[in-house]
């Protein structure tokens, strides 16, 4: 992070500017604005600390005055941050590499050298062959602050090499064009995009999707050919309803291009000859509203993964021919309701099936026609296993990949002819030793009785099941989105510090199938927070953690579960981080001008009408702040945050100040050169969380 000093110069732009030496909390400046909307009348003191430009010196000014204060105030446990940081980069090893992946005839991985933050892409034309390098991540990233590299593909000859990047953070991607033959950049350069483009067969078309500039929605693909202008681009297809996202694939038998159109609840997909690319593309079923499924092809007939009559998914067979007419759709295997399956693999001598049962992953494999089922079993209570890059059809070997909260992540392949499973990398973590640790999965129950389910890890030797030791919560809860308990580097700077490390698997994520996911979003979205609260009450009264020792964080969606839970019950936490907090959420979600706001309105519902709205300001956590004590927060965000704007958090940081009634910690960090996702690189990344932990184990007093 960039030292931001405040000095007279910028402390005399802000009206109330009440400290130079960063030894006092901001207070920002009251400007009212009023909003009414359904007789209900809402004054919004900090709405000024919105710049859609970032370039306003008066707010500029504020965020640096936060980060003065935040930067005075972590100075007596600076020293614990950077020993935090060292520690969890100790852990990476410094030349590592991915498993090679074979794809028509080469063999493709990815690098990293020494102390470089990113990395190396390559491919052999055998194992022990030469390499030969595609792209150095870092030359590209030399000069930028931020860099992230999109998505990178190869045209079918393997001769070009496409790449994207943003070096903003904003998600905004051009795209670049390599000669592998010469190792030239081509002249071609597409803006504005969401950073990947598909291939046609020909080697000279591509297909990308832009972005509407306002909303940064991806809305259109455009056709791009090789040594033409951009401006010359040929416009194949525009979104016309923004609740939908959209995206581009390809069939693994690369004879099609598809185009993914996606809303919370309803789903299509179209179709393109990838060897006629001036074709167009046509629906393989029109859209349904309340309609999911997505597709799989094997010569002349199509695989279905869809939720039609299946709340849980099932999975469908149909001739090419018969695609679009749901009645000519064969179910394959007997739907199961509780049996969530959340990923399909087809290839020619197998029918591979990602699964979530009890909220366990598991994979199961079968002949193409669903017959002789095979499960790769695991003897963990509390892991995470799916499906790798398999990018030939006619493989004999299924890749995929595991890790639980005691062991590092590790890539498999399954081989379909023997049934051997073949480990053929495991992370590697300098000092760490699984047997010192132990894994639990409990079901504790909230207050309607659901049971929610929380894995949780600690270390033997520090742990007593006594109620003493101090505990790190997570939550997330929307979208569907499993946090799953997968191994974590940073995580053990806890455990080693004695820390009980617990994920709540909360209503809203999909730990439990779709029906867990629709407890939690729009008029159920109530849930999400009691259960995170119940959680804590429950591993409390079991003896994992002590009550005055408990500590939550979350991130995004998961930042208004933080913001929430304060509001509800902030006397259980000693300490909260919210990352990115999506904690204003009324206001956001009324202005379509936002990023993710009308393709969202199926997960939060529309303000525009009343019950939503009603529903809605009942849990904001920005409308519900009161005059009452909060627990010690820590708030980041990002100035170029493009899927929560850095002006939520501000606004909210600027009402708490006000509202509080006790003296416990508030510090707001903005990361000026970042964006939703923290800082870029391999070892830069870890800066945020060392930030967060040396919060928590200053305020458990761990130091």
């Amino acid at each position: 992070m960039k030292s931001h000093l405040l000095v007279a110069g910028v402390c005399l732009l802000m009206s109330a500017c009440s400290h130079l030496s960063g030894s006092k909390p901001p207070v920002a400046e009251k400007i009212p604005h009023v909003m009414t909307l359904h007789g209900v009348t809402r004054t919004d003191n900090y709405y000024w600390l919105r710049d859609d430009s970032r370039t306003d010196e008066k707010v500029i000014a504020h965020l640096n005055a936060e980060n003065a204060y935040a930067e005075a105030q972590m100075a007596p446990w600076k020293h614990l941050k950077d020993r935090l940081f060292s520690e969890m980069t100790s852990r990476l090893v410094k030349d590592d590499s991915s498993v090679p992946q074979r794809w028509k005839g080469q063999y493709y991985y990815r690098r990293v050298e020494g102390e470089r933050e990113y990395p190396i892409i390559a491919r052999k034309p055998a194992l022990d062959g030469a390499e030969e390098v595609l792209l150095d991540v870092n030359l590209r990233a030399e000069g930028h602050e931020f860099y992230s590299l999109g998505g990178t593909s190869l045209s079918e000859d393997g001769a070009l090499f496409a790449f994207g990047e943003d070096t903003l953070s904003r998600r905004i991607y051009k795209i670049y064009f390599k000669n592998l033959k010469t190792g030239e950049l081509l002249d071609d350069v597409l803006d504005n995009t969401e950073g990947e483009v598909m291939w046609a067969n020909d080697g000279e078309h591509v297909f990308y999707i832009a972005k509407d500039p306002q909303t940064l929605l991806g809305f259109q693909v455009f056709r791009h050919r090789l040594g033409t202008r951009q401006s010359d681009d040929v416009l194949v297809y525009e979104e016309q309803d923004d609740s939908f996202y959209i995206s581009l694939g390809k069939s693994l038998d690369d004879s099609q291009i598809v185009l993914y159109h996606e809303s919370t609840n309803t789903s299509e997909v179209s179709l393109l000859d990838a060897n006629t690319p001036l074709g167009s593309f046509r629906p393989f079923l029109p859209r349904e509203e309340g309609l999911e499924y997505s597709i799989a092809k094997l010569g002349s007939s199509y695989y279905v993964l869809t939720n039609w009559q299946a709340t849980n998914f099932r999975l469908m067979q149909v001739d090419a021919s018969h695609s679009g007419d749901k009645s000519q759709w064969r179910e394959l295997l007997p739907y199961d309701p509780a049996v969530r399956i959340e990923d399909m693999l087809v290839l020619k001598q197998a029918l591979v099936l990602q699964t979530r049962e009890a909220g366990a992953t598991h994979i199961r494999i079968y002949r193409p026609d669903g017959s002789e089922p095979r499960e790769i079993a695991f003897n963990e209570n509390a892991y995470v296993t799916w499906l790798g890059s398999n990018p030939e059809q006619d493989s004999e070997v299924v890749r995929f990949h595991y890790s639980s909260l005691t062991t590092p992540d590790s890539t498999f392949d399954y081989h379909l002819g023997s049934g051997e499973r073949e480990l053929k990398k495991q992370l590697q973590v300098p000092g760490f030793e699984a047997g010192a640790y132990q894994s639990e999965r409990l079901m504790l129950p909230a207050r309607d009785g659901t049971l929610i389910p929380v894995s949780l890890v600690y270390r033997k030797d520090k742990f007593k099941k006594d109620g003493s030791n101090p505990l790190y919560q997570y939550g997330y809860g929307a979208y569907g989105a499993v946090v799953d308990p997968d191994f974590s580097l940073s995580a053990l700077s806890l455990l080693d510090r004695g820390v009980v490390y617990a994920i709540a698997h909360i209503r809203g994520g999909e730990m439990l199938g779709r029906p867990w996911y629709d407890a939690g979003r729009m008029f159920n979205k109530i849930n999400s927070f009691t259960d995170f609260i119940d959680v804590t009450d429950g591993l409390v009264s079991q003896g994992y953690g002590a009550k005055d020792k408990i500590v939550a964080c979350g991130h995004s969606a998961g930042g208004l579960l933080m913001g929430a839970v304060a509001n509800m019950a902030g006397d259980k936490y000693l300490a909260m981080h919210a990352g990115v907090p999506f904690v204003d959420v009324v206001t956001t979600m009324l202005d379509e001008s936002i990023p993710l706001t009308t393709n969202e309105y199926d997960e939060w519902g529309n303000p525009n009408e009343k019950p939503s709205f009603d529903y809605m300001l009942s849990y904001a956590p920005y409308d519900n702040v009161a005059r009452k004590a909060y627990p010690h927060m820590l708030v980041t965000t990002g100035l170029h945050d493009s899927q929560v704007q850095y002006f939520e958090p501000a606004k909210w940081v600027a009402k708490l100040r006000d509202y509080k009634t006790d003296d416990h910690e508030l510090l707001l960090v903005t990361d000026m050169d970042a964006g939703h996702g923290g800082k870029s690189g391999r070892y830069r990344q870890f800066e945020d969380t060392a930030l967060e932990f040396a919060f928590f184990l200053h305020h458990w007093g761990l130091e």
